[in-house]
């Protein structure tokens, strides 16, 4: 794909900055809470595989690599519904990037039970705080994807 834009950091710095510092502040919310960053990094990296982001899919994997992340769970993550490897909370949070990235696709993306779940292992701030850093996700797919930037591009 060609690049339709110059890197956002380099268009729009006091943007990139901004929404740094948004996941910076989402991050210290997620270790007070108790929301394990590994969590975090799979529900990003679901959010990203969804809507083709590859700068996003590859930020991702290394983080989650980073924070120690096994192969096997990042490469069955695309079929986590139909493994053994996730917890209940990991799962609730996977369900919950799913519909979160997919607003579109039901009349009520939260329908079946899917935020009740995530609540019965996420409460109050951490609750706030996955949802939060899903949003965030996305809005960085859609950054990275609408302006042609791929994985290797330097932002994401």
């Amino acid at each position: 794909m060609t690049k339709s834009m110059n890197n956002l950091v380099t268009s729009l710095p006091e943007a990139a900055q901004a929404l740094q510092a948004l996941g910076q502040a989402l991050f210290a919310s997620a270790e007070r809470s108790g929301v394990p960053k590994r969590t975090l990094f799979l529900a990003y990296l679901r959010a990203s595989q969804i809507n083709g982001d590859s700068a996003g899919v590859e930020l991702h994997s290394r983080n989650a690599i980073a924070s120690g992340e096994t192969t096997e769970r990042l490469l069955a993550l695309p079929v986590w519904r139909e493994t053994p490897h996730y917890t209940d909370a990991e799962r609730a949070a996977l369900a919950l990037s799913e519909a979160a990235t997919r607003l579109s696709d039901r009349t009520h993306p939260l329908a079946g039970g899917i935020y009740d779940e995530a609540a019965r292992h996420y409460d109050g701030e951490a609750l706030a705080t996955l949802i939060a850093g899903i949003a965030t996700a996305n809005l960085w797919n859609r950054l990275n994807v609408a302006s042609g930037h791929t994985a290797n591009a330097g932002i994401g």
